[in-house]
């Protein structure tokens, strides 16, 4: 079976540099999507997420996590300062 996006693993990483050093060695060989995606030599899609993504969507405030996922659809790695700046308005 070829591997397709119907499966995914997601990695919860603690900030950005793990968000870095995870991305790096699963994606050599790979390709880089949007919203943090990432296949690996062998196909197989992953998505490394920081943990305060997590923690700025889920405050309650709809603005918030509107303007946190409009940011998160527009990068290819997670970067936790733009996500920041974004719940910030």
């Amino acid at each position: 079976m070829t591997p397709n996006e119907s499966v995914l693993f997601a990695i919860p990483a603690e900030d950005q540099a793990e968000v870095d050093f995870l991305r790096e060695h699963l994606g050599q060989g790979g390709n880089y999507t949007q919203c943090g995606w990432l296949k690996d030599k062998w196909s197989l899609s992953w998505q490394i997420v920081p943990k305060r993504f997590f923690e700025l969507t889920s405050t309650g405030d709809a603005a918030v996590t509107a303007r946190v996922m409009g940011a998160m659809m527009q990068m290819t790695k997670f970067d936790v300062a733009k996500l920041e700046a974004a719940a910030l308005g």
